[in-house]
């Protein structure tokens, strides 16, 4: 006992939990992104809100969906209720900080057994019937010398911090998945209308050569040929609509919506993508959530080894009493019916096996297992951001060029078919010249989709807005 009291009395000057105190790892980052032109280094202002990014886009349906999503989305749902849940958590583990109390009654009418054992040989035993009636209040405490519960709470609340990240993720990776499908659809309701309109083309092109063959100036082979052509491009048309399809259930989905209840109807606005500032790769460290998540995660594991450590040391826990207890209900409150009870318990633990040593090699391991974590969180961040940059960069560039290959077919197919009415090639350069042009109108559909795409990708690695929409 002597033992317990030197140990308690040297954790109480101590003054200070066991276990590691909590320090974020250093992540090496480099100084700053790999900009190409038109890409300027920026400096995102990280207190504004980052929520509403999808504004920048100028899309009024967009917002919508967006705004419904977050209304009735079940992932946004269960996410919330696990912060709920945190939070309660956080508030219970902070319970143990002050004194338990509690307050108890009995009122019972007995009797005593007359040949119950003796506590004197000298005096029998008599049969009683009798009332008791008593009033309690108990109150108990644990001191908290080994920062136990100082680590618990510590513990609590980071897991809480946690789940706080984990639903802005939640509704980060929510929005971004509407954006996409979103974007999908409308880059797909583009290609369906380039393909349209080289259904038309290729109906009057087909209209024009079984003309000429009626009239005998060309053989059935230019027919065939053109013919063959325009049922590819409808078989292409049905793979599109099923594409559209999927996407537009994929956001009734994402919205709370029932699929067979859904619909998007056919718009074939340009939407173009908003420029998004840069700042150095510290910053991710603020604006991600996935990061804050992990880095709390640590702070988590952190505390579990103070807790799991403090089993090596002895708990006390003040466990005061007063009440009053009477054979008479009109006496229960008189002087000779109070009782009381003052007592500190202290309890340490001598063998165990190796039981709390494991616990805290335990608690160590999922320590470090977080910090691998939270280093790989931080480095696909950065992938993420690197990818998106050069991405939207090459993309820039590849639109321009398509652009540009698709004036070229248009006038190769005008030339094509002008020498083909003057005799002067066969139809073979006419089918060419329109499957070419089929091809590069759709290769700049999707790459205006695909710039969309990466535009939504790279804010969302960026981890949101950077700033209120104008």
């Amino acid at each position: 006992m002597r033992l317990l009291v030197i140990a308690a009395a040297a954790l109480m000057a101590a003054g200070c939990a066991v276990g590691p105190d909590y320090k974020a790892p250093e992540t090496p980052l480099p100084v700053s992104w790999k900009l190409e032109a038109p890409w300027r280094q920026a400096a995102p202002n990280d207190v504004a809100d980052k929520g509403a990014w999808w504004k920048r886009f100028n899309d009024a349906q967009l917002d919508a969906l967006q705004d419904k999503a977050l209304a009735g989305s079940p992932t946004l749902v269960i996410a919330n209720a696990r912060l709920a849940q945190a939070r309660a958590n956080l508030d219970a583990s902070s319970a143990s900080r002050f004194p338990q109390l509690g307050l108890g009654a009995r009122a019972s009418r007995l009797k005593i057994s007359a040949n119950r054992p003796l506590t004197n040989y000298a005096t029998t035993n008599a049969s009683t019937v009798q009332n008791d009636f008593a009033l309690s209040l108990n109150a108990s405490y644990e001191l908290d010398l080994a920062g136990r519960v100082q680590r618990t709470v510590e513990g609590a609340t980071a897991s809480a911090e946690q789940s706080a990240a984990d639903l802005a993720n939640t509704r980060l990776v929510l929005t971004a998945d509407v954006a996409n499908n979103y974007f999908n659809l409308r880059s797909t309701d583009i290609e369906l209308d380039v393909l349209a309109r080289s259904i038309g083309l290729q109906r009057r092109a087909l209209e024009l050569v079984t003309a000429r063959h009626d009239l005998g100036a060309v053989s059935g082979l230019d027919v065939a040929q053109q013919q063959a052509l325009l049922e590819t491009t409808l078989t292409q048309v049905d793979v599109l609509k099923k594409q559209r399809a999927q996407y537009e259930h994929a956001l009734a989905t994402l919205t709370g919506t029932p699929a067979p209840s859904f619909a998007l109807p056919v718009d074939l606005r340009e939407i173009r993508p908003p420029a998004v500032p840069l700042g150095v790769p510290s910053e991710i460290l603020q604006r991600r959530p996935d990061v804050a998540s992990a880095e709390r995660s640590m702070a988590a594991a952190n505390a579990q080894i103070g807790v799991a450590t403090a089993a090596f040391y002895p708990s006390f826990i003040i466990s005061p009493n007063v009440g009053v207890d009477s054979r008479l209900i009109e006496s229960l409150f008189n002087g000779p019916s109070l009782l009381w009870s003052v007592g500190v318990s202290a309890t340490q633990v001598l063998f165990d096996g190796g039981r709390v040593r494991a616990n805290v090699d335990f608690a160590k391991a999922g320590y470090d297992a977080t910090v691998g974590n939270y280093r790989r969180t931080v480095l696909v961040a950065m992938q993420e951001v690197e990818d998106g940059i050069t991405g939207l960069s090459a993309l820039d560039s590849a639109t321009t060029q398509a652009q540009a290959a698709v004036a070229a077919a248009r006038r190769v197919l005008d030339m094509a078919t002008s020498r083909y009415e003057g005799g002067a090639s066969t139809y073979l350069d006419v089918i060419t010249a329109q499957q070419s042009l089929l091809t590069v109108e759709r290769q700049a559909a999707q790459l205006q989709g695909q710039r969309l795409l990466t535009s939504v990708f790279l804010v969302k690695a960026l981890g949101g807005d950077w700033d209120a929409p104008a």
